[in-house]
């Protein structure tokens, strides 16, 4: 009796043993499937099949916006990781070139995002799902819900594009309150040898003075660079392009023109309505750099 109650034990062993292993097996199997599962995201060059929770991204173009949203980079252009706003949380995060597609492949990307201007795209579709996205086609705002898309972060993105506006535009109506409501302003950028004027979407702030602010923008500027983003201009005109307020984009350092007569002269400068910024610092239109310059420009029109 004692050796088969012992032989029904040894075989009751067995018995759950098996149904522990069919249950882990099944267990690991989920989290193959949930690791391996991927979704057809709608881009504006059609259906492109790409992993529902993104793991190690290259984004080549669009990378601050990714990484407003928490996405998981392991790869950025030259002038995203040149940023000072993101130099510290970027510090790991290898830079990469669309000429470079050995050293992307190198670093296993499952998801790649690009420009439409780029080169070697064909390259990048045979390293990874790639999703190309084309400057200006999208508004600034739609443009990070459309990150948030294909990052399964929607919801996310369309609760901070709600609260920017919101904010923003409380700005600008009471810049106007102060400054009448057809107060202008200039988005000039220089390296102290070379001039530029910006349109309504170049970064620099433009898209929040113009788009959401409604701030007025000069005639010249609308004339000369609204159409093509922004224009090349010389020292001599850039009165001719300058508003009631000024903000002017440089690389920092001392800017030798500022002691020109032709800059003293114009009334913005005279009424000391210029507002400075960095170049590297603005020249995205993501969450971090549009928060950033939020608080500038609230600052140096309100003050």
């Amino acid at each position: 009796m004692k050796k088969l109650l012992f032989l029904f034990g040894c075989l009751l062993c067995l018995v759950i043993a098996g149904c522990s292993n069919q249950s882990n097996s099944k267990q690991n199997d989920g989290k193959e499937e949930a690791s391996n599962e991927t979704v057809t995201y709608e881009s504006e060059t059609g259906p492109v099949e790409i992993p529902a929770e993104p793991q190690r991204i290259v984004a080549l173009s669009n990378g601050p916006n990714v990484f407003a949203l928490d996405g998981n980079l392991v790869g950025v252009d030259e002038w995203t990781k040149a940023s000072p706003l993101f130099e510290e949380d970027m510090a790991d995060i290898e830079i990469v070139s669309e000429n470079d597609p050995e050293g992307i492949l190198a670093l296993e990307p499952d998801l790649i995002i690009a420009g439409s201007h780029m080169e070697n795209l064909d390259e990048l579709e045979k390293i990874a799902p790639t999703v190309i996205y084309t400057w200006g086609k999208l508004d600034y705002l739609e443009q990070q819900i459309e990150i948030g898309k294909l990052l399964n972060k929607e919801e996310e993105a369309q609760e901070w594009v709600d609260d920017f506006t919101k904010r923003a535009k409380a700005v600008g109506d009471k810049i106007k309150e102060k400054h009448g409501e057809d107060v202008s302003v200039s988005v000039f950028e220089t390296d102290s040898k070379n001039f530029a004027v910006f349109g309504d979407n170049w970064a620099r702030g433009t898209e929040i003075l113009y788009q959401t602010m409604e701030l007025e923008m000069p005639e010249k500027v609308q004339k000369d660079a609204l159409a093509d983003g922004y224009y090349n201009l010389s020292q001599e005109t850039l009165p001719e392009y300058a508003g009631d307020f000024i903000i002017l984009s440089s690389m920092g350092g001392e800017n030798e023109f500022t002691k020109s007569e032709t800059w003293q002269s114009i009334p913005a400068v005279e009424n000391n309505q210029v507002i400075e910024i960095d170049t590297q610092e603005a020249s995205y239109s993501d969450p971090a750099t549009l928060e950033y310059l939020l608080d500038i420009f609230e600052e140096g029109f309100l003050q």
